[in-house]
């Protein structure tokens, strides 16, 4: 029992408190499953991932997403998360590194390149090139060397010549391949 009511005092609730009203719910699939946001709209897709999902690997980059370790695809565009709130995802389909690899945990064909070439430095970095280089096989099967020095990742462990490989190798379908 609170002091107030142990000694006959009614407590009277603070009529400055609002409750704010029930949201409606931001629909949005991540990695092929379905949910419902009620919280802030505001909230950036980074801290929704790595939060509330537990979604870790995609990592946080800076506040305008600068150096591109915050990928993620949505609706199969590259998009930094710290920069988009949850209440632009309502509909949307969002693929974060967890979701490259296929339901059987086979990894794809990047993920793999990236183990065969040793292109993981501290491993910061490595779910934003993952995704940057995912769209650009995409876009462009076979990139040149110019294509990937446009990827606007950074890596300051210097792995940029090894993750210009893994991408050659995984275009050439080499992944995996001794």
């Amino acid at each position: 029992m609170a002091p107030a009511q142990a000694h006959g005092v009614p407590v009277v609730p603070d009529s400055s408190i609002v409750p704010e009203a029930v949201r409606n719910g931001i629909d949005v699939e991540i990695n092929g499953e379905h949910f419902v946001h009620t919280g802030d709209p505001q909230m950036p897709l980074l801290w929704y991932l790595r939060d509330l999902l537990q979604l870790t690997g995609t990592k946080y980059g800076g506040a305008r997403g600068e150096n591109g370790a915050d990928l993620v695809l949505v609706d199969g565009k590259p998009v930094p998360a710290i920069t988009l709130p949850m209440a632009k995802l309502d509909g949307k389909t969002v693929t974060t590194v967890e979701g490259l690899a296929a339901h059987d945990g086979t990894l794809h064909p990047l993920q793999q390149a990236f183990i065969d070439e040793d292109a993981i430095g501290c491993g910061y970095c490595t779910p934003g090139w993952l995704i940057a280089g995912v769209d650009l096989l995409k876009r462009k099967p076979q990139p040149s060397d110019a294509d990937i020095d446009q990827l606007p990742n950074t890596c300051r462990c210097g792995c940029q010549t090894r993750v210009r490989a893994a991408i050659k190798r995984a275009a050439a379908g080499k992944a995996g391949q001794a």
